[in-house]
């Protein structure tokens, strides 16, 4: 298990809680505007042993509320159902980001019981899914994901961080179509981090991500733009 970084406290990563955040290196995607390059791509970065992350978990029991796996890719990781029974044997809840490229692994652990929310990134609509994840397809896997989270047995939520040149009205209404009766979704607008995985793309204007919103609603009534 490849734990890449450790952010102490967070009051944005799960909603309603104050919660930690634990990175894990490593992710089979190439989205060009993924703004987390060292953990995608490692280059020998420093990285933390799951015991020191849970350690650090332990003097902050009764001051945090919850801990999200986050990446890279959580699901890619061989032990991810023990750390989070130890995770929860201390009291927190778990929220899981994943790109939803494991079904089978998101529905082991949701059989289990071991997620308390689940955030899956949506990455575009189905007939651009490969040439926005760089090239690779996962787009049967992603549908599976998502029918999972759709049949609501935890909170959950679909984001898509939308950029030009790969996201405008048509695709954002296929995936409102495609995610229709969500409970919640979550446009993010990309912003550049300066070390980016691919090259190419650029935010989107306010009257752009404006359109892009308009587009989902009629599926997704409760979309929203998260971060603008």
């Amino acid at each position: 298990m490849v734990i890449g970084g450790l952010t102490k406290l967070t009051l944005l990563d799960y909603p309603g809680l104050v919660a930690a955040t634990v990175f894990f290196t490593g992710c089979e995607l190439r989205c060009p505007f993924c703004h987390n390059r060292p953990l995608v791509l490692p280059q020998g970065e420093p990285t933390l042993e799951p015991r020191a992350v849970l350690d650090f978990l332990e003097r902050r029991r009764g001051r945090l509320d919850g801990v999200c796996l986050s990446g890279g890719e959580p699901t890619l990781q061989p032990g991810l159902p023990d750390l989070i029974r130890e995770i929860r044997a201390l009291g927190f809840s778990v929220k899981l980001d994943t790109n939803g490229s494991r079904p089978q692994v998101l529905r082991d652990l949701l059989d289990q019981g071991l997620l308390d929310y689940v955030a899956m990134d949506i990455k575009n609509a189905p007939d651009r899914y490969a040439e926005t994840c760089g090239g690779v397809d996962i787009l049967p896997q992603a549908r599976e994901s998502a029918a999972l989270l759709l049949e609501g047995r935890v909170p959950y939520e679909f984001r898509t961080t939308v950029c030009r040149p790969f996201h405008d009205p048509q695709a954002m209404a296929r995936i409102g179509q495609w995610l229709r009766g969500a409970d919640r979704y979550f446009l993010q607008p990309f912003a550049d981090s300066g070390d980016l995985v691919g090259s190419g793309v650029e935010p989107m204007e306010p009257e752009g991500l404006a359109a892009l919103l308009a587009a989902v609603r009629p599926y997704i009534p409760t979309a929203a733009i998260r971060g603008a």
